[in-house]
């Protein structure tokens, strides 16, 4: 079998295998980069990018239904989805070509193809076995379903979801996560009638229960239907439409039934086991530098516990990269990483939920700033809130831990946000520094000045 040699293998092309590459390229390492179907990944061809690219074409549809609210004669004529699939398409490709000349540029062998790692440092590729002084496995993941639960016809996942023809007149969407009420929020600003069913007690149960309080009454003005606490237990289709039926033997008839549960580790038949890759539930395991159980192999993104996150893959290639080449970067604090569900209102969010915070430090002391208190948001017409979480009780010093945000377009604040929790920094740090009026990003201020003591523009 013909071999070629490399610094560095890395099997799969996703947010964490191309980071870890072009970081790689830039230390002076030669680089192979393998990958079976688009440059990119899930996130830049079906997942972050497109599904924006949808919320955006719904934000620009609510602006267009609601414009006489702020004086503006404009109305919603109806949705063209061919065009939005255009528009969508069009950003994608655009990104897309941009990669390519990235990688190309920093002359990285791009090899496409499915790859099969072999212990010890090897990936093979249509009969060309790829060798590495170091190899890097990031196959990333894929949308899960329920078991007896088919994918295809009316029951769809994410995939599928992208490409629509049509807006459908009624959707059950299967899964209260992040992708679930993205596109829950997407179809109800395209005029469809959505039900949510989640199986834990609330929306986005991965957040803060004060963000799940906010997302689900703001979604019950927009009138999409959440059915929370309540198990799926089965779906018919027909020609014309689904049928789902709920554990408290409820059912529900929609035109799409969409399976947003998750999404699991893609790492079936790439050879991790039969190497001797050390595995759990089917995810990857690493130590705090991303180093599996086999020397000289790494692994970064969806497939090792943890947020599923590309910008987590893209930060953790840029440290496996890093510490390859000898420069010990900073293990990456999970906790650290920010968290936003683009939805309308978005969610966002960085370090610990209020529940977290009290079983790691105890005594805690919260604080809730209203967006009706913000200039920019009354503007915006948008309703939320900031919660600042400190460790230590009331009027003792501690840093802010975790903040957690609701409303139009705090995703754009969470950069401050993470400054905050990653430095360490206390109400008192931040309440000095000047915001510029009116944006939403004085919310963050007024509210670390209410906790320091000095609340302005708030109540109590």
């Amino acid at each position: 079998m013909p071999e070629q040699n490399a610094d560095l293998v890395i099997l799969g092309g996703g947010s964490g295998g191309y980071a870890c590459a072009l970081r790689a390229a830039e230390l002076g390492m030669s680089v192979v980069l393998v990958e079976k179907d688009k440059l990119g990944g899930t996130c830049l061809h079906r997942g972050c990018i497109p599904t924006k690219a949808l919320l955006h074409a719904a934000e620009v549809a609510d602006a267009s239904r609601d414009g006489a609210r702020v004086g503006v004669l404009s109305q919603l004529i109806g949705i063209d989805m061919a065009g939005v699939n255009a528009y969508k398409d069009g950003v994608v490709g655009r990104l897309y070509k941009g990669l390519q000349g990235l990688v190309s540029s920093r002359k990285i062998n791009l090899v496409e193809g499915a790859g099969t790692f072999v212990g010890p440092n090897a990936v093979e590729v249509d009969g060309t076995r790829y060798v590495g002084s170091k190899v890097v496995l990031a196959t990333g993941s894929y949308a899960r379903s329920l078991p007896g639960l088919d994918i295809g016809g009316r029951v769809i996942t994410s995939d599928q979801a992208l490409t629509l023809e049509d807006v459908p007149q009624k959707v059950v969407i299967l899964g209260g996560g992040v992708i679930g009420v993205e596109f829950a929020s997407v179809w109800r600003s395209f005029g469809a009638e959505v039900t949510v069913v989640e199986a834990l007690p609330r929306l986005v149960p991965n957040e803060d229960e004060f963000s799940s309080k906010q997302l689900e009454r703001a979604f019950r003005k927009r009138k999409i239907t959440a059915k929370t606490g309540v198990k799926f237990t089965g779906a018919k289709q027909t020609d014309h439409g689904v049928t789902v039926s709920l554990e408290s033997g409820e059912e529900l008839e929609a035109d799409l039934l969409l399976v947003a549960v998750g999404r699991g580790p893609n790492t079936t038949g790439h050879g991790y086991e039969e190497a001797g890759v050390a595995m759990e539930r089917g995810f990857v395991i690493t130590d705090e530098r991303l180093r599996t159980n086999l020397p000289d192999v790494y692994a970064v993104g969806d497939i090792v516990p943890g947020l599923q996150l590309a910008h987590r893959g893209f930060g953790q290639g840029i440290f496996v990269a890093e510490d390859i080449a000898g420069l010990e970067p900073r293990p990456i604090d999970e906790a650290g990483i920010p968290r936003v569900t683009y939805c309308e209102p978005e969610v966002a969010s960085v370090g610990l939920t209020e529940a977290q915070a009290k079983e790691r430090y105890g005594e805690i002391q919260t604080l809730t700033y209203d967006l009706g208190g913000n200039g920019k948001s009354q503007i915006l017409q948008t309703s939320g809130a900031i919660k600042l979480v400190k460790a230590g009780s009331k009027d003792t010093p501690g840093p802010v831990v975790g903040l957690h945000l609701v409303g139009a377009r705090v995703g754009e604040l969470i950069g401050e946000a993470q400054l905050v929790y990653n430095w360490e920094a206390q109400a008192d740090d931040v309440a000095p520094l000047i915001h510029a009026h009116p944006t939403q990003n004085e919310a963050l201020g007024e509210a670390h000045l209410a906790l320091a003591g000095k609340p302005l523009h708030s109540h109590g």
